[in-house]
């Protein structure tokens, strides 16, 4: 698993490099960081992690990288109104189930609904992508419920 979450590091990297974004070993880890965890996290987390192995780095070196990963189409940002935007390594469209009490974002596997042909013919929009999420209360924060 560590050792395919290298590889997909290294082959997204040269794909930037290959479109002149410079290569550093700590956009490699915030990158193998994003591929490894499934816990959805928040840029301040990533830079916690990433800090530990590379005591130098920024919060800000941690937000640029972030948001080249986004613009370049290897990261997902789910922002939350006032809550920090969490990001996911898995770029491609997928939903997602929400704690209302912790925050806590989890991936739920499910055959997309395809609605975006729907949507275009009915609005006349151009449909690029939908986001659909579920909000609930996590299977963690429900052991603390007293039974009726």
């Amino acid at each position: 698993m560590k050792e395919d979450v290298e590889m997909d590091a290294i082959e997204i990297l040269k794909q930037l490099k290959n479109k002149g974004v410079r290569f550093t070993p700590q956009r490699q880890a915030i990158l193998e960081f994003l591929l490894e965890t499934e816990s959805h996290p928040t840029a301040d987390e990533i830079y916690h992690h990433v800090k530990a192995k590379f005591p130098g780095v920024s919060l800000g070196t941690i937000y640029n990288t972030l948001n080249m990963l986004k613009e370049h189409g290897h990261l997902l940002e789910l922002s939350y109104g006032d809550m920090s935007s969490r990001f996911d390594g898995n770029p491609k469209n997928h939903y997602h189930i929400v704690c209302l009490m912790c925050g806590m974002v989890a991936d739920y596997h499910s055959p997309l609904i395809d609605m975006n042909q729907e949507v275009m013919e009915k609005s006349g929009f151009l449909i690029t992508g939908h986001r659909m999420e579920f909000y609930g209360i996590c299977p963690e924060c429900r052991k603390d419920e007293k039974p009726n």
